[in-house]
């Protein structure tokens, strides 16, 4: 997706490796899950693994969702 045009994302997270001044995301890719799956410990690394195209979930509203994107400052 070279021309693919990027989204601004705000994030309060300040001990994330990705966050940045202003609180904007750093990260070149978001992933976002429900709180359901958010204990299955995966890494950033693996997190993609749950945005295959057949991995739909619902959410009632936007405290049932996290960041699996989240990768604590070194």
């Amino acid at each position: 997706m070279a021309n693919a045009a990027k989204t601004m994302v705000n994030c309060s997270v300040s001990n994330c490796h990705y966050w940045g001044e202003s609180n904007i995301c750093r990260a070149e890719e978001i992933i976002i899950e429900i709180d359901k799956h958010s204990g299955s410990r995966m890494k950033e690394e693996f997190a993609e693994e749950m945005t295959y195209a057949n991995h739909h979930d619902v959410a009632a509203n936007s405290s049932a969702t996290c960041c699996l994107t989240f990768k604590p400052k070194a």
